[in-house]
């Protein structure tokens, strides 16, 4: 005779209750309300578009705008919930300093609008499917990410934990480019479609640099795991370089010399000087 089906549910709860208790990094209970929220963190994310591009993302709940008040109230929301979330993170809430450093990031905000008004302008400059700027901050997924990606590397370099990763995680999500927060991009960065970018977490990308769609700077190989922790695994990519779609260029030891142009499909694991051109010449 089968068994009744509340009887089953009973059973099969206490089977996996057990196996709640094997100590896995899984496994983990008592620590589910002093994890970081996710929603939490986007919703941050989100606020801080508003205060980066005020007239853009603005709250449609208010009818009457007014830049002071609104502003205000951004910085105080920002302000209380990722000294929460950073509470969390660094395993000591107040204690760490999570005020101090909460407040360091927020003063970072005119550097940081510095840095995108120089990436509109790249993106403007040089797309010439753009019809306008508001264009490229409304609906450019290359925009978005740098946009958040500037956000989460402030975050990094104050030493903030898994939030910055949560940030860049969600921009990935929403436009296909994967960019670490770790990773150092300069002045004035294009990035043209975008679709299946990666970054990695070491890269250095200099000023007036413009990469194209499937371009991946990373690793040359991750086999030793954890001991390549903190180690230059990703190329540095010098001044006014342009990167075309679905290039690889990998190895902590790789420089891309100023000036150069890396062709379309190219797989290149070495340095190339300054002015270099590089593509594919024969299909093997």
């Amino acid at each position: 005779m089968e068994k009744p089906l509340e009887q089953e549910v009973q059973e099969l709860t206490a089977d996996i209750l057990k196996d709640y208790e094997r100590n896995r990094a899984i496994d983990k209970m008592d620590d589910f309300f002093n994890q970081p929220d996710r929603d939490v963190i986007i919703n941050i994310v989100q606020k801080m578009q508003r205060i980066l591009f005020p007239g853009y993302y603005r709250d449609k709940s208010y009818r009457v705008y007014n830049a002071a008040s609104q502003l205000s109230m951004l910085i105080e929301d920002v302000m209380y919930y990722l000294n929460k979330e950073m509470g969390k993170v660094l395993r000591c809430g107040s204690s760490c300093g999570a005020e101090e450093i909460t407040l360091a990031f927020l003063k970072k905000i005119p550097s940081i609008r510095e840095y995108l008004e120089m990436d509109l302008e790249a993106a403007f400059d040089g797309d010439p499917a753009a019809t306008s700027k508001e264009e490229i901050i409304l609906s450019y997924p290359g925009m978005l990410a740098i946009t958040v990606y500037r956000i989460a590397h402030e975050l990094f370099l104050l030493s903030v934990p898994l939030i910055p990763r949560i940030m860049t995680e969600y921009a990935h999500g929403l436009t296909g480019i994967d960019i670490h927060p770790g990773a150092a991009i300069g002045r004035y960065f294009f990035i043209d479609h975008g679709t299946g970018i990666v970054v990695g977490e070491t890269t250095v990308i200099g000023d007036h640099v413009k990469v194209y769609q499937g371009v991946t700077l990373g690793a040359l190989s991750t086999s030793g795991g954890q001991k390549l922790r903190s180690k230059k695994r990703h190329p540095t990519i010098e001044d006014d370089v342009t990167i075309y779609s679905n290039a690889s260029i990998l190895g902590g030891e790789t420089v891309i010399g100023k000036g150069s142009i890396i062709g379309g499909n190219v797989f290149l694991t070495r340095s190339v000087e300054p002015g270099s051109r590089v593509s594919i010449r024969d299909r093997e």
